[in-house]
């Protein structure tokens, strides 16, 4: 457990050396509520800057979810994954026709977590999200107490591009927005809609197109 600890507040102080990460909630507090953050996806590193721009009491609860098929390819990166940061794995494919991708994240939100997901579901250089998948939609039916708060993650993509191992020093930012929540009656590709533009307008600047 030491190791682990010691491990993991090196970890949050080299990513923020490497990328002068601070989190700048501009539309909520950094409070100890339980929440799903969702965010713009472009690298590996992008759950691991936003949980180094937490504040450690946040990032004892907050838990990212990590591809199981990449994150247990080494005994350090299963470590790292399990140890440290106490990710929740998910699969990319499903094993089985009745297998849920969501149960690991239903379990994690049920035992008082909070989470760090990509509704694109897969990384993207193209600037704008891709369309969001519904699993964001499926955990605000299943859990309208949790916020959901978008946030957007600028620059990344310049620190640890798709393909690159080895992250570049440069400047990022993390930027955390109001809560959004599933309205009454709302439809599924409303809500999407909805949370992709939620996640947008935390750009620094707001969006351009």
């Amino acid at each position: 457990m030491f190791l682990a600890d010691t491990t993991g507040l090196f970890l949050a102080w080299l990513a923020r050396l490497i990328t002068g990460a601070q989190g700048h909630w501009k539309g909520c507090p950094p409070t100890a509520d339980q929440r799903i953050y969702f965010a713009n996806h472009q690298s590996h590193f992008d759950w691991v800057l936003i949980w180094a721009s937490l504040p450690s009491e946040l990032r004892a609860r907050t838990r990212p979810i990590a591809a199981r098929d990449y994150w247990t390819g080494s005994k350090l990166r299963t470590w790292l994954t399990t140890a440290v940061f106490n990710a929740v794995y998910v699969s990319r494919t499903r094993a089985t026709p009745d297998e849920d991708p969501l149960e690991p994240l239903v379990d994690a939100l049920q035992s008082g977590d909070s989470l760090v997901i990509f509704p694109e579901g897969t990384r993207s250089n193209k600037g704008a999200p891709q369309p969001f998948k519904a699993g964001l939609f499926h955990l605000a039916e299943q859990f309208p107490e949790v916020e959901l708060i978008p946030t957007w993650i600028d620059n990344v993509q310049r620190v640890m591009p798709k393909g690159e191992v080895v992250p570049v020093p440069i400047l990022c930012t993390v930027t955390f927005g109001a809560p959004l929540r599933l309205a009454p009656g709302e439809d599924k590709r409303a809500f999407l809609e909805r949370a992709r533009e939620a996640v947008m307008a935390q750009r620094p600047g707001g969006w351009k197109e």
